[in-house]
């Protein structure tokens, strides 16, 4: 469906200002990343796992306030079906995080009784595992992309531009979180990748049809067929990243405080990936080509 018919807006003549505009926010990200570190959640620190039923459904914004004030700050509260049901993860690993947990609401939710039905620890060592895991997932993600990018338009350049934007979408996005403050825990790595994916997603739409105007317009100079598949693209493109931010605003008003960093992280990252797609890649297969 294109809703935007005859348009022909010169996308590749803005390709200056636009990678200096990128430039200027990685290396913004990058910094930020160095001299701010990453909050990382308990899943690669270690802590606590604490799973417990209520007498009757507790308030999760109570049961915050009751921590923070008890010193048991960064508590990560989550419900199940049974509102009854919580569980809550907490950043301190030594052995009296129980103790204090237990008496933070045996006094000041003395109404609402509670059954501790598990507790677990996740040391240091497991979440130094499963922080390398995040990367070499990563690392894997991005060689594969390549490979078959390059493979299905039979050219490296094609796939190091896509993965080149990836790195741009990334980066971008984990500088943001960073700043921001967010605690960056296994669903904020989930939401990372989902990123990739959608990202590259939309980028080979756009790879799609350069390739087959190259072949239906190979009299057009490289210039005017990478802008013509881009505009041809647009109405695709401003109706997927439009339905899908729908979706993650949603996610993220309404979403509780557990999805509160997954929804953030696709939320920034859809736009940014859509953006990379029109501005990063195509550009770059462009002035490769042309070079050539």
């Amino acid at each position: 469906m294109r809703f935007l018919r005859n348009i022909s807006i010169d996308f590749l003549g803005k390709k200056s200002i636009t990678y200096i505009f990128s430039v200027i926010v990685v290396v913004s990200s990058i910094v930020v990343t160095f001299t701010n570190k990453p909050r990382w959640g308990i899943d690669f620190t270690g802590g606590s796992l604490i799973h417990m039923e209520f007498k009757t459904p507790p308030d999760i914004a109570q049961l915050r306030k009751i921590f923070n004030s008890s010193g048991i700050e960064g508590a990560q509260i989550q419900k199940f079906t049974n509102e009854k049901v919580v569980m809550v993860r907490v950043r301190k690993d030594y052995e009296n995080t129980l103790d204090e947990v237990k008496t933070a609401l045996s006094e000041k939710l003395k109404n609402n009784k509670f059954e501790i039905l598990r507790n677990e620890m996740i040391g240091p060592a497991v979440g130094g595992m499963l922080r390398e895991k995040a990367i070499k997932a990563f690392i894997f993600a991005f060689f594969a992309i390549i490979i078959y990018v390059a493979w299905r338009f039979k050219g490296g350049i094609w796939g190091i531009a896509a993965v080149v934007a990836l790195l741009h979408d990334v980066i971008i996005t984990f500088g943001i979180l960073n700043f921001l403050g967010l605690t960056v825990n296994l669903p904020v790595i989930a939401a990372l990748l989902t990123l990739a994916g959608y990202s590259i997603n939309d980028t080979i739409v756009v790879y799609d049809r350069i390739r087959e105007n190259l072949k239906t317009h190979f009299k057009d100079p490289l210039f005017k067929i990478i802008n013509r598949s881009i505009n041809e693209t647009l109405s695709r493109t401003i109706i997927t990243s439009g339905t899908t931010l729908m979706v993650v605003i949603a996610l993220f008003l309404k979403g509780g405080e557990v999805l509160h960093g997954f929804s953030l992280t696709l939320l920034i990252g859809i736009i940014i990936g859509t953006y990379s797609s029109i501005f990063i890649a195509s550009p770059l297969v462009y002035l490769w080509k042309n070079k050539k």
